[in-house]
């Protein structure tokens, strides 16, 4: 295996294959900063590219790409609000208001330096797990994968600020907005009203798109100022972001293991691994009212996170065959190209191209942020513009987020009237995070229930991993009413 692992990084860097790497990342640093592309679509375009490489080549190149997508992804979250990807909006939360504070380089340098971290960790969990996964992914039917859902909606408490009602009814929207489509049981439609355009459901890009970036820019033209509500001379620099990620390191670890066991397991998905991550960080702080202000926490949570989960999906992607994501799925059909089997020869015949698979996302994520280092301070300066100049550059972003989704003019219409839904919320202090969680989770956890009850009846009630996850959401139901309690009662004391 040690030289199997040794072989792969031989492989990355040997021409022309580290050429293709680089010209991937180039690709996927394009397609993080222009929202809605996605890393998804650009893997499948890439595709046809692929026919006359060897394999090491093909996956340097769909690789590259697809390992930097969430971290450039970061740059536009933060500084305009807007989601370079979908899997990238939980950054925005905090992101947004430290660059209104000023603190654009720090927060950047932050988010890249943890996708850093993630994007390493997730790929050497990938290489030492390689011999031992196939039993955790073998246990995990739809029962577990329902009760991993309603775990994730129950972090809606800690994504609600103080307002954990209104966190709730919050939620319950984002899972009445994934009913909206057809069945996927049963074929039937539901709350489509007439519209061919609703039969596949509201998209996720337009609606994180509106809900997010939109009152930001009614913000922006109401003040007519820069992003920015201080002055350049206070701008806290890139390194201060760098050194948060080693000050929270715990965190960082926690967060990227976190995003690695979500990768794994195929099917969740990389917008669930940022939400529970960003809870994660809020549940585990003892400042938790500095959440949504601008806490670098919630920078360093997500951003660690959606790189680790890149590695966790290649498990089962390699050692299966099963895609660990929807961008897994695009590389199987590389595999096939390329005449490679997922499975065991994957794990003996092939090891150092696996090994390769390793490398590759650590060298591209370690070039991307090195690029991105070095313009890191100009960028920054981007949130110290006059709003009016920024409002037209930042729309344009909106709208080709919103287009390039499925490339239907009814996703702007989604973009507008969950922007006019998203300043509402706003204006009337709701928080936005558990729409987005629900309607995230809320296809899932339909599609798991029905699965679980349709095969097993009643009995996945009983089942071991069901319980210990029945436990742990009963656990993290408590524990945010416990702490509220406890932080009540100094304050009655001292009346």
């Amino acid at each position: 295996m040690l030289e199997a692992f040794l072989s792969g990084l031989v492989q990355v860097f040997m021409w022309p294959a580290f050429g293709y790497m680089l010209i991937g990342v180039a690709i996927g640093f394009v397609v993080g900063i222009l929202p809605g592309l996605g890393g998804v679509t650009t893997m499948a375009l890439m595709l046809p590219f692929i026919f006359t490489m060897k394999p090491v080549e093909a996956f340097a190149f769909l690789l590259g790409a697809n390992a930097v997508v969430a971290t450039t992804g970061d740059i536009t979250s933060v500084l305009f609000g807007v989601p370079g990807e979908a899997t990238t909006a939980a950054t925005i939360v905090d992101g947004h208001p430290m660059a209104k504070k000023g603190e654009a380089g720090r927060a950047l340098g932050a988010a890249l330096m943890s996708s850093l971290v993630g994007a390493v960790l997730g790929a050497f969990v990938l290489a030492a797990s390689i011999p031992v996964v196939r039993p955790l992914v073998l246990s995990f039917g739809s029962p577990e994968l329902f009760m991993l859902t309603i775990l994730g909606v129950t972090f809606v408490a800690s994504l609600s600020g103080g307002a954990v009602v209104k966190g709730l009814v919050a939620g319950g929207l984002g899972f009445l907005f994934a009913m909206v489509g057809m069945d996927a049981m049963t074929a039937t439609q539901r709350y489509t009203y007439g519209q061919l355009y609703l039969w596949e459901g509201i998209g996720l890009v337009p609606v994180t798109v509106g809900i997010f970036a939109i009152p930001e820019i009614v913000d922006l033209a109401v003040k007519g100022s820069s992003i920015a509500q201080v002055g350049e001379g206070k701008m806290v620099g890139v390194m201060e972001g760098v050194k948060d990620t080693f000050r929270h390191w715990w965190l960082v670890l926690r967060c990227s293991a976190l995003g690695t066991f979500i990768g794994i397991i195929p099917g969740l998905g990389g917008s669930v691994a940022q939400w529970v991550a960003y809870a994660h960080a809020v549940q585990s702080s003892p400042g938790k009212e500095r959440f949504g202000k601008g806490a670098v926490e919630g920078v360093l949570g997500p951003g660690a996170a959606n790189n680790s989960k890149e590695g966790g999906a290649l498990i089962p992607t390699i050692a299966f065959g099963v895609p660990g994501s929807a961008s897994m799925a695009i590389l199987l059909g590389g595999f096939l190209i390329q005449g490679l089997v997922p499975g065991p020869n994957m794990l003996t015949k092939h090891l150092d191209l696996t090994f390769a698979m390793v490398w590759i996302i650590v060298v591209s994520n370690i070039i991307t942020v090195g690029v991105c280092f070095l313009f890191l301070q100009q960028l920054a300066r981007i949130t110290l513009v006059r709003g009016g100049l920024l409002i037209p550059f930042i729309l344009l972003l909106v709208y080709l987020g919103g287009f390039t989704a499925t490339n239907s003019f009814g996703d702007l219409v989604v973009v507008l009237a969950f922007g006019l839904l998203g300043y509402l919320m706003v204006l009337f202090n709701w928080p936005r995070p558990p729409l987005i969680l629900g309607l995230v989770l809320g296809g899932l956890a339909e599609k798991y229930l029905w699965l679980s009850t349709d095969r097993y009846g009643t009995e996945w009630l009983t089942r071991p991993i069901v319980l210990i996850l029945a436990l742990l959401i009963v656990m993290a139901l408590i524990y945010p009413l416990w702490e509220q309690r406890r932080q009540r009662r100094p304050t009655e004391v001292a009346r």
